[in-house]
């Protein structure tokens, strides 16, 4: 599942593709909000950890990740 992170006052959002499914990405981002000075953690694909204050959180998307398109096809 591909989650989207957008960061207070960045240019870019981060993207993390996780094998969490959307219940765990939104238990982990509610526990984070919850405790002080909290930190939003997500493991990807391989296994990197991926770090964000909460304060600092703008959005949280989550969505399905596309399947890539192989070719000149439309």
């Amino acid at each position: 599942m591909e989650v989207k992170i957008g960061v207070q006052y960045a240019p870019r959002e981060i993207s993390v593709e996780t094998k969490s499914t959307p219940d765990e990405v939104e238990k982990l981002l509610t526990d984070a909000l919850k405790a002080d000075f909290g930190l939003f953690t997500l493991v990807d694909d391989k296994g990197r950890k991926v770090f964000v204050p909460v304060e600092k959180i703008a959005y949280v998307e989550l969505g399905e990740p596309e399947a890539r398109k192989v070719g000149f096809g439309g």
